[in-house]
């Protein structure tokens, strides 16, 4: 992965859905508002699965579609588009990469905050193992930190960070 601003990648899926347990939705374009998820989505209502604990969710979550295909390679499920109840599937993205750092996708700044890893919950709404199949790969959590409009077909790129310390050394300060 490219840093400083290079892209990485594509959104190829955008996941809605009113309430956890309900089938996620697909869409081509979702408001992200800062600090709150994606409108409409369950978690910005408060009504997924684990709303009752902040601690338990982000904003939005990421899962790359190559992460699928070698879970339903490797583990013998089929988790189509939507399956993994994530809210945007990337293709082309190092997602482990973007824990702790900045990116954009299309207009929408986010922060990635960790791993999203899978849960026995995925089992039972695809009816799969697929908290096994996806277990070290299920997907990123993060922070929208500058909300706007994503789309199916945006580009995922890292976002450029100035270093304290070359920006002071470049400005005469010490």
């Amino acid at each position: 992965m490219r840093q400083y601003g290079g892209h990485v990648g594509q959104v190829v899926g955008l996941y809605l859905t009113e309430a956890g347990g309900l089938p996620v939705r697909a869409v081509a374009s979702a408001v992200a508002a800062a600090g709150h998820g994606l409108l409409g989505d369950r978690y910005q209502t408060g009504a997924g699965e684990w709303s009752y604990d902040p601690r338990l969710y982000d904003d939005v979550t990421l899962i790359a579609v190559e992460a699928l295909a070698a879970a339903n390679t490797e583990c013998g499920v089929r988790l189509g588009a939507g399956a993994s109840r994530r809210n945007i599937e990337t293709v082309g993205v190092d997602l482990d990469a973007l824990i702790g750092g900045l990116f954009r996708v299309g207009e929408v700044v986010l922060r990635g905050e960790r791993a999203c890893e899978p849960c026995r919950y995925l089992d039972r709404v695809t009816g799969q193992a697929a908290k096994t199949a996806l277990q070290g790969r299920g997907g990123l959590r993060a922070t929208i930190v500058t909300g706007g409009r994503l789309q199916v077909g945006d580009l995922v790129a890292t976002v450029p960070t100035v270093r304290k310390d070359v920006h002071d050394v470049a400005s005469g300060r010490s």
